[in-house]
């Protein structure tokens, strides 16, 4: 009734015409059942007619998973898939036997071995069924009991440091070590086999591993018997086969030396290191295999690097996939690897890490097949899976500092899929109001020159940003240009125009009523040129697990400004993967300013007898110029922009800023729970923050650093980044505005 005739016809082996016998009828039969459509199958004869009764197998119209947590639904229905359980296929029952072995199997595997998989199938009509597994998966095994036996040298704990196996704690509820897991712990037993051989320990064996249950399969015992057996030092190294490049240069690349205490990481180290050489000058599928040659009475090793270079290997073609929206040569740009060159491991890893680092892309994977029938030829098969790179947003976010922030932002980082950046912004808060437009061609030239614009308009209540009371009201034009140095090195030259106007109150600082004085007005006009270099060796655009970053950058206003200032500013950051999960970061920032020229200005009150002379000057770096510090974006812990210099004059306390600051970061960055291994959007850490902003450099003072400690979460949601830190100040002074939460979600300024 589902199966059509003609599809049996097609498995049939048997034409009209055909002379039927009995090994004939047995092929016919078997053919049909081998289909797996089919229950039963049988031949009758009318005549001189074959009659094929069939009892079709019944289909699934429907297959419900119920109680799995350990093992995802949507990768438990690709399994089932993949072995034809899935609705609409036909229904095998020996094939729903063997799921339910596999799954007990897996779930094994985790150490649940209270599982309870069961079962049903239920009939329908239409010759249709429904199929429902359910789960009880129960409670994981624990290792109440890890003990290794004939350890003599090192210390158990030692030895069991890398094990990601353990005995119940106080971070198991997090780490779940104490779970027992099959492949986990032969796992740990690679790690033991590695922790003796590569302090020398060549004869090292696992003679035998006990693993016992308590009856009510709760409690795993586990017990490793081991042999340490003697160290081994190295004695010859030999490099033999076709080298391809000098002895002498190929022995600098080895890890190990002569008279070394015999390391198998480092002679694998050294291994690829070759590999990795020959690689890059078109080697691609070299083969450095290191063959020891041990004495055992002397316990000594000798090591023999046989390398086999095979042939040198060219690049036929690149292509890319994955990029619905980014035009092919906005990624070919980026790329190291040229077709028709000789293959580069190292060309084909920076091409990756440049693609990962635009931004537009949540994975990259590169692969390099060889071409069919040509032993010289790969091509790389660029693969990558877009995210967005740029938003519309009309939204509400919220700031302790800004309040309540309003804001139609128009961002594209990867504009039409040409890369240019693109942005418009209306952003207002309880304290500012910022219209801005910018425009970026990262390649107006092939070299990879860019070209951008920015226009903006910035009114600023100051006095509810934390900062003294005055009012700021600033236009601002700019253009640069980006000029490539290395590969790691970007120089980037600015040159702009802005007006600012101020308005002071009666609470305004008397300083900087004196400063406006000396000028004679209120209003500055600006020209400025701006020099910035940055040396960028991240391996990812957003949350990056290793590499550094570096910028410095020179500002200084032209001839004719209305205040001829400068400002420096220098930043160093980097990020050291400590394990496969742990990130050490760590950052430090200056930043000083100045002024090339005071203007002064005297004031005669001829109202007291004798009149009274005073002289009024404007030198130093204008104060809406200044350094501020406090807050979220730097030393967490203190409200925004209240540390440094302050101004008490009007009965309150009012931050001046500096012009000074130094600011210093360590953070371990560590896997956030509940989210996905591989997620790219959370970032959780411990981190202390160091620092201050002083009047001037002379003004700076170690006593006066302030300290703060705590955890910070960042998410890049789909409505803005969400940063929320908890933190507690170690070193503050009396008066200093302290916050244990400080939080912010939706578009930032």
């Amino acid at each position: 009734s589902r199966i059509a005739p003609g599809t049996v016809f097609t498995y049939l082996p048997i034409e009209k015409g055909d002379v039927l016998t009995a090994e004939s009828a047995e092929q016919a039969i078997r053919a049909l059942y081998r289909t797996g459509f089919f229950n039963d199958v049988s031949l009758d004869r009318q005549g001189d007619i074959l009659v094929v009764n069939l009892v079709e197998r019944p289909s699934i119209s429907k297959v419900s998973l119920r109680g799995n947590k350990d093992l995802k639904e949507e990768d438990l229905r690709k399994g089932l898939k993949g072995i034809g359980l899935a609705e609409g296929e036909t229904f095998d029952r020996l094939k729903l036997d063997s799921v339910q072995q596999e799954l007990t199997r897996q779930y094994y595997n985790r150490g649940k071995y209270n599982v309870s998989v069961k079962t049903a199938v239920v009939n329908l009509d239409r010759n249709r069924v429904e199929v429902a597994i359910n789960i009880v998966e129960g409670k994981p095994a624990r290792i109440k009991h890890l003990n290794i036996v004939g350890n003599e040298t090192f210390k158990a704990k030692k030895i069991r440091d890398d094990f990601q196996s353990d005995t119940s704690n106080w971070t198991s509820w997090y780490s779940k070590d104490d779970q027992y897991s099959r492949e986990k712990m032969s796992g740990d037993l690679e790690r033991l086999s590695s922790f003796y051989l590569d302090r020398g320990y060549v004869d090292f064996a696992v003679d035998s591993t006990q693993v016992s249950m308590s009856p009510d399969k709760r409690k795993m015992y586990v017990v490793a018997n081991i042999k340490e057996g003697e160290v081994y030092t190295v004695t010859d190294i030999k490099l033999t086969g076709d080298l391809i490049l000098k002895d002498e240069d190929l022995r600098k690349l080895l890890s190990i030396k002569s008279g070394e205490i015999f390391s198998r990481r480092k002679v694998e180290q050294s291994a690829d290191a070759i590999s990795a050489a020959l690689a890059n000058i078109g080697y691609a599928f070299a083969e450095v295999n290191p063959a020891p040659e041990i004495d055992r009475e002397k316990r000594e090793v000798g090591l023999n690097f046989q390398i086999n270079p095979g042939k040198r290997v060219y690049v036929q073609r690149i292509t890319f996939k994955g990029n619905l929206h980014t035009e092919d040569q906005v990624m070919r740009r980026e790329m190291r690897q040229l077709e028709g060159a000789w293959y580069s491991q190292a060309a084909i890893d920076r091409s990756k890490i440049r693609l990962q680092r635009l931004g537009y892309f949540k994975t990259v994977s590169i692969d390099t097949p060889r071409v069919p029938g040509q032993e010289d030829q790969v091509n790389v098969d660029v693969t990558v899976e877009e995210q967005p790179s740029g938003s519309f947003t009309f939204g509400i976010g919220y700031s302790q500092v800004q309040g309540l922030i309003t804001s139609i932002a128009l961002q594209q980082n990867n504009f039409f899929g040409t890369g240019d950046r693109v942005g418009l912004t209306l952003q207002r808060s309880s304290y500012l109001k910022t219209y801005s437009i910018s425009y970026f061609e990262p390649y107006l030239t092939d070299s990879g020159i860019g070209l951008g614009y920015d226009l903006s308009h910035r009114e600023l209540d100051s006095g509810q940003a934390n900062i003294a009371n005055y009012l700021t009201n600033s236009d601002n034009f700019s253009t640069y240009i980006g000029l490539p140095l290395t590969e790691s090195d970007t120089l980037n030259t600015r040159i702009g125009l802005s007006r600012t106007t101020i308005q002071t109150f009666a609470s305004t600082p008397q300083q900087f009523v004196d400063y406006l004085f000396a000028l004679n007005h209120n209003t500055f006009h600006t020209g400025s040129l701006e020099f910035s270099w940055a040396h960028d060796t991240r391996n990812k655009f957003y949350n990056p697990t290793r590499g550094s970053l570096q910028t410095a950058s020179f500002e200084t206003t032209l001839p004719g400004s209305t205040v001829e200032y400068f400002k420096f500013r220098y930043l160093y950051s980097k990020y050291i993967p400590l394990t496969e999960k742990l990130t050490l970061f760590g950052s430090a920032s200056l930043g000083y300013g100045g002024s090339y020229n005071g203007v002064y200005r005297t004031a005669v009150d001829y109202g007291q007898d004798p009149p009274v002379i005073s002289e009024y000057g404007a030198r130093g770096l204008p104060f809406f110029e200044n350094f501020f510090a406090g807050g979220s974006s730097d030393i967490r812990g203190f409200r925004d922009n209240t540390l440094g210099p302050y101004d008490t004059t009007r009965g309150f306390r009012q931050p001046l800023g500096g012009a000074f600051k130094t600011v210093a970061t360590a953070e371990i960055i560590f896997p956030t729970p509940f989210v996905k291994e591989n997620d790219n959007t959370t970032r959780l850490s411990w981190f202390v923050d160091v620092g201050n902003v002083f009047k001037d450099y002379n003004a700076w003072n170690a006593n006066d650093l302030r300290v703060s400690t705590g955890l910070s979460f960042q998410w890049r949601a789909p409505v803005g980044p969400i940063v929320i830190s908890i933190s507690k100040p170690l070193r503050k002074q009396d008066g200093d505005d302290t916050e244990s939460i400080q939080f912010s979600f939706g578009p930032q300024f």
